[in-house]
């Protein structure tokens, strides 16, 4: 059985699935397709060591949703609305998740995602409505300051285009977004 719990932003999902435990091990069910109402196109397995930042990112082009659920590890996953005509537009959204609160997210279509690592070794499965639109994907700054991110003060080990990613009023102001 999982429960839905909902969020203050449209569509923005929290699933929490149950741990049947036994002498063999565990099973949980992370994603049941009736309870979205999407289908998934792409999936996509990442690893990750501790303080590991990836995104914020986003693509214009067919815009992605997901669903992500860590299953080894602790995340802090963030997702921004970057739906200009949504009512929480530029605002944040961010949830712990890990291998043992048997939580995943759905975060739809028009939003950035992004997560940082926090367990020594992180795996997550992501599951995509669309498949990456290669060149049309962008990265938002994880240290806008208008985004009032709570980041752990930790050292970040990031990929240069999130280093080099713009902040939200600069993407506006060009007209990405």
């Amino acid at each position: 059985m999982i429960k839905k719990i909902k969020t203050g932003f449209k569509d923005l999902i929290i699933y929490e699935g149950k741990k049947h435990k036994d002498k063999r091990g565990y099973l949980i069910e992370m994603l049941r397709e009736e309870k979205i109402g999407k289908k998934f196109k792409f999936q996509i397995l990442s690893k990750s060591k501790k303080n590991v930042l990836r995104g914020l990112h986003f693509q214009l082009k067919k815009p992605q949703a997901k669903h992500i659920t860590v299953i080894k590890g602790k995340i802090l996953d963030v997702a921004v609305d970057l739906r200009k005509k949504s009512k929480t537009f530029g605002k944040v959204f961010s949830i712990i998740l890990t291998d043992s609160n048997c939580k995943s997210i759905f975060i739809p279509a028009g939003f950035a995602h992004g997560f940082l690592t926090l367990g020594n070794e992180n795996i997550i499965h992501y599951s995509c409505t669309e498949y990456r639109s290669v060149g049309k994907e962008f990265s938002l700054s994880y240290k806008d300051p208008s985004l009032k991110i709570k980041w752990p003060k930790v050292k970040f080990i990031l990929a240069e285009k999130d280093a080099n990613a713009k902040n939200l009023k600069d993407l506006i102001k060009e007209k990405i977004i």
